[in-house]
C-alpha cells in the first residue's frame, strides 16, 4: 500500500487489531441470522510524512451509510465544547450577518445551531442522512455530499464561499486527504479561516488510546503530518491549540496560502519542535504501541473474568466506535458483558458489530441493577459517571479500560 498523502511505499505496522467489523455498522434483530463483514484493521506509518493511517480495504460509501448512527448531540460536554467554540470564533474572526459559516461534516447540526441562533448565514456539508435530517429539523441547510474538491469548485462558483469553515473530527475520517484539505482553499474566501479539530496521535501513543483505531479513522494524525499535508494543498496554519476533549485533541488554524493575512503564532512552531523532540519522526516512538495494546486487552478480559467468577454482573455503558475496538480486539461477548446502555435512540434495540451485544436503554439498566458499570467511551467518563450515580441508587462500582484497567465509585 501506499500513503494518501505522499504516496511512498508503506512498510511499518503501529498496530495490529486483528480483524473487526466496520465499528459503527450497529446489527438489527434480523441481522443476526446473517454473517458481518470482517475487516483486517492494521494502521501503517509513512516513515517519508509521518502519516499514519489505516490499511484500506473499503470505501467511504460503505463506512458512512445511511443508517450511520453517530449523532453528536447525545453528548452534553460536546454540545458545550461547540456552544463556547462559536462564541470564541465570533469574537476572534469578529464574524457578524454579513458573513458565512460553513461546517463540513456537521452531523446533526450540534454545531450550526448556535451559529443559526446568532443571526450568522449558515450551511452544512453532512453525507450521511439519518444525521442530516437530524439538522434540517433544526432548521440548518444541510448539503447531502462528501466534500472534496468538485464540491468546493460547485460551491465556490455558486457564490457560497466561506468566511469561516469549521471541520470536527473529519479530517481523520476521509480516504483522500488530498482532495479533501484542497477543497477547503477553494470553498474558502481570500480572508477566510478553516479550524480542524482531529484527536491527537501523541496522545493516543502517550496514552495507549488503541481503542481509537477502527476503519472510519482512515488517518491519526501530528501537526508534523497535517502541515505538511497542508502546505501541498493551498493552506497555512497560523495556529494551533491543544485541548482536553477525545482523550487530547489539536484545533488548527489554516488559511489560504494564496492570500492569507494572519501572521503565524508561536504556539505552531513549539508543537512542532516538541514533536520532534519526541521523537514522533522515528519509529522508535511507536515500537512499543502493540504490545502496550495487547497488554491491556488481557487486563479487560481478566477484569471481566474475575467480576463473573465472584459472582458480579457487569454492563457497559457507551456503545461507542472505540468501544467496539476494544471488545472486538479483546474476543468479549455477552457471556461476559450483558449489554451495552446508550442514551442515542438510533443505537437501542440494535446490537454492537462483532460482539453482537445488545444495546438497551438507561431504565433498563436502572431495573438490573448490574455490580459493575464498565464505561467504553473513557473520554466521557466523568459526564457519565456524574449522570448515571443520580439513578443508580445502588451504587455499582464503575469502570475504565483505557490507559489501564480502573474502577472507581
Amino acid at each position: 500500500m501506499k500513503c494518501r498523502h505522499c504516496q511512498a511505499l508503506l512498510n511499518n505496522t503501529l498496530l495490529d487489531l486483528g480483524t473487526a467489523p466496520p465499528s459503527n455498522a450497529y446489527l438489527r434483530p434480523e441481522q443476526l441470522h446473517a454473517s458481518e463483514t470482517w475487516l483486517p484493521l492494521r494502521l501503517l506509518v509513512c516513515e517519508h510524512c509521518w502519516l499514519v493511517q489505516t490499511e484500506d480495504f473499503t470505501g467511504r460509501e460503505a463506512l458512512f451509510d445511511d443508517e450511520y448512527a453517530y449523532f453528536s448531540s447525545y453528548s452534553s460536554t460536546w454540545l458545550k465544547h461547540a456552544e463556547q467554540y462559536v462564541s470564541r470564533m465570533c469574537e476572534r474572526f469578529k464574524l457578524g450577518e454579513q458573513d458565512c459559516v460553513v461546517e463540513v461534516a456537521a452531523n446533526d447540526g450540534y454545531l450550526l445551531q448556535y451559529v443559526k441562533a446568532a443571526n450568522i448565514p449558515c450551511y452544512g456539508i453532512e453525507p450521511t442522512a439519518s444525521t442530516a435530517a437530524a439538522a434540517r429539523e433544526r432548521g440548518i441547510e444541510i448539503v447531502s455530499e462528501f466534500f472534496g474538491q468538485d464540491l468546493a469548485s460547485t460551491l465556490a462558483s455558486e457564490g457560497r464561499q466561506a468566511d469561516l469553515m469549521v471541520a470536527n473530527n473529519v479530517l481523520a475520517h476521509v480516504p483522500d486527504i488530498n482532495d479533501f484539505v484542497a477543497g477547503f482553499a477553494t470553498l474558502l474566501k481570500p480572508s477566510g479561516v478553516a479550524t480542524f479539530e482531529f484527536p491527537h496521535l501523541l496522545q493516543m501513543v502517550q496514552g495507549l488510546q488503541f481503542d481509537t483505531a477502527y476503519h472510519e479513522h482512515y488517518s491519526y494524525l501530528s501537526l508534523t503530518a497535517v502541515q505538511r499535508i497542508f502546505v501541498a494543498n493551498g493552506l497555512t496554519i497560523f495556529d494551533v491549540e491543544e485541548l482536553p476533549t477525545h482523550g487530547g485533541s489539536l484545533r488548527v488554524y489554516a488559511q489560504r496560502s494564496d492570500f492569507g493575512e494572519h501572521i503565524a503564532t508561536c504556539a505552531v512552531s513549539q508543537l512542532l519542535q516538541k514533536e520532534s523532540q519526541l521523537g514522533m519522526t522515528s519509529l522508535t516512538f511507536y515500537a512499543k504501541f502493540q504490545k502496550q495494546a495487547e497488554k491491556i486487552k488481557h487486563e479487560v478480559l481478566r477484569f471481566l473474568l474475575d467480576c463473573k467468577r465472584e459472582g458480579l454482573r457487569v454492563a457497559a455503558y457507551g456503545a461507542a466506535a472505540k468501544g467496539n475496538t476494544l471488545l472486538n480486539f479483546a474476543g468479549v461477548r455477552s457471556d461476559l458483558l450483558s449489554y451495552v446502555v446508550d442514551a442515542n435512540p438510533h443505537k437501542q434495540g440494535k446490537y454492537l458489530p462483532g460482539s453482537r451485544i445488545p444495546i438497551v436503554d438507561v431504565p433498563f439498566l436502572i431495573r438490573d441493577r448490574p455490580d459493575r458499570i464498565l464505561i467504553l467511551p473513557w473520554n466521557l467518563r466523568y459526564e457519565i459517571s456524574k449522570e448515571l450515580r443520580q439513578v443508580c441508587h445502588w451504587e455499582p462500582r464503575f469502570a475504565v479500560a483505557i490507559p489501564e484497567i480502573h474502577t472507581f465509585e
